[in-house]
């Protein structure tokens, strides 16, 4: 196999990872780190060295857990916001916002003229935490959520920014016997409320409209009502192929033709850093390590 580009990508709740040869995508792959953020890109290095051989690759890493993994791998770093619209231009060329929704940020980003991006702050209201814990009042998960959208018929008004808004406004509802179905579309709406209501700030979202990021990718029915919402302003909304990917290709496609790894090294530099962190892990001895000694203390 000729020389590949890797992209890694490094997000609050997943990583991503792309092997380019051409500009064309010959591996892929997406998973949460569920905290464990080392062990999952280790990992993940392993399975792409399984699945392309010891491929002599540039590397890159983007995203923002992704600064630290950069370090601990002396690797390469770029901005995400970098990163994405390399891809953007490279892939969907033409393109005037995008709208990328995220594990725990949302960002709007216009590229008409000079590049302009609005970020959500400290609070994740509208991104995919926001709907995971909206799913579990419903007893589901996202992909439960998408399946109830489906079939709604009333959007019920749900605030958005604060998920402890959000709840007071659909623990009524359920209270109320109102149809999951229908809470479902609406936490939707909401979603779409907060980016384009909080984020845009009053600036227009208008033309050619990517849709981007993991939640607009696996959740067909919020893709729906972002299109819905966008209509009369967009003449385009699209949610291209491998949009969940879309920061780990712009990692990929910047990667340096002057920085080169063979994929057995990083994966065996990704294992030494795991074990050399385990061992410097030091197991504190327990406070109380009788029952008596627990009993006398209670």
């Amino acid at each position: 196999m000729a020389k590949v580009n890797l992209g890694i990508d490094i997000g609050s709740t997943t990583v991503k990872i792309v092997a380019l040869e051409n500009k064309k995508p010959v591996y892929q792959a997406y998973e949460r780190h569920y905290s464990d953020v080392t062990g999952t890109v280790a990992r993940m290095i392993a399975d792409c060295y399984k699945a392309l051989g010891d491929s002599k690759c540039s590397v890159n890493i983007t995203g923002s857990g992704g600064l630290s993994v950069s370090k601990w791998l002396n690797l390469p770093f770029s901005q995400e916001v970098v990163a994405c619209t390399k891809a953007v231009r490279e892939y969907i060329p033409g393109t005037d916002v995008v709208i990328e929704l995220g594990g725990e940020d949302a960002k709007i980003t216009y590229l008409k003229g000079n590049v302009e991006q609005r970020m959500n702050g400290s609070c994740a209201g509208g991104t995919g935490a926001f709907i995971d814990q909206m799913a579990a009042l419903l007893n589901t998960d996202a992909a439960g959520l998408n399946e109830y959208a489906k079939n709604y018929r009333v959007i019920y008004p749900i605030a958005s920014r604060c998920g402890v808004f959000a709840k007071t406004d659909i623990q009524p509802l359920l209270n109320e016997g109102a149809r999951k179905e229908d809470i479902a579309a609406s936490i939707f709406q909401a979603v779409v409320n907060q980016t384009i209501g909080g984020l845009a700030c009053g600036k227009p979202i208008r033309g050619r409209v990517a849709l981007l990021g993991g939640p607009l990718y696996f959740l067909s029915e919020l893709r729906k009502r972002f299109a819905e919402n966008l209509k009369d302003a967009c003449h385009d909304i699209i949610c291209p192929e491998n949009s969940q990917l879309y920061a780990a290709l712009g990692a990929a496609l910047l990667g340096s033709t002057e920085y080169s790894v063979c994929l057995r090294r990083l994966c065996s530099n990704a294992r030494k850093f795991i074990d050399k962190k385990d061992e410097a892990v030091i197991p504190l001895p327990p406070l109380l390590e009788r029952e008596e000694d627990y009993i006398a203390f209670k």
